[in-house]
């Protein structure tokens, strides 16, 4: 039996491990998407290659950016130091428009491969208040790709998957965890060391540790400072 193709965007980190299990589960043929855009912690893109191995995607490619000669962010603009905290507001780690450029780059790649279905794992509940991790933004980027596509305007209908939107980071990871995600591989840390090791302070680091908490399992994340 045919199996409908899927495009996964793959940062590399925890959730978006999960969105892709979650469509493998669900019975797609994934096609992993990631991207090089000149951000700080780039040992994500080593573990998103493996998570891509692990998980059975079909394909994993990855596409090279520079936002960082726009900046904004103390993701991509070395000026701006990652903070321990989220604080108030949107945070200095949102990097402008990223899952805009990123959706965008995924419906391209499905319209060569012939996928109505794009899939994110973007969370709205435990989360550093990112505009474009919304409901209304996925909502609101459907619309705009039926509209805008060869494949919409001819009736291939395309679906933006957020299968995480209303999750905990517990949930999450409990549903991960039954799929078989090895969380030990992926890099959430907005500020990790070269080797990928996680530094125990930002806003990402924190959700993920309350998160394995609050699901009762171990946490596998390497941290800098502590015996391995």
């Amino acid at each position: 039996m045919a199996t409908k193709k899927a495009v996964v965007l793959l940062s590399g980190g925890l959730d978006s491990a999960t969105t892709l299990a979650l469509a493998e589960a669900a019975g797609y043929t994934c096609y992993a998407l990631s991207f090089d855009y000149g951000q700080r912690h780039r040992c994500e893109l080593a573990a998103a290659d493996t998570v891509a191995r692990q998980l059975g995607a079909i394909e994993h490619r990855t596409v090279t950016l520079d936002l960082r000669q726009f900046g904004g962010s103390a993701l991509t603009d070395d000026a701006i130091a990652v903070p321990d905290s989220g604080g108030a507001g949107i945070p200095v780690t949102y990097v402008p428009a990223r899952n805009t450029v990123f959706l965008s780059l995924s419906l391209a790649w499905a319209e060569v491969l012939g996928a109505d279905d794009i899939f994110i794992g973007v969370n709205a509940v435990d989360y550093s208040g990112y505009p474009d991790c919304r409901p209304e933004f996925i909502h609101a980027f459907e619309t705009m790709a039926n509209l805008a596509t060869k494949a919409g305007v001819e009736g291939h209908r395309l679906t933006v998957h957020a299968p995480l939107i209303a999750l905990s980071k517990a949930q999450i990871i409990l549903q991960g965890s039954a799929l078989g995600v090895d969380y030990g591989v992926t890099v959430s840390c907005y500020n990790p060391s070269p080797e990928g090791l996680a530094c125990g302070r930002c806003d990402s680091c924190r959700l993920r540790a309350e998160g394995f908490a609050a699901a009762g399992l171990p946490d596998p994340t390497r941290y800098q400072g502590k015996s391995q």
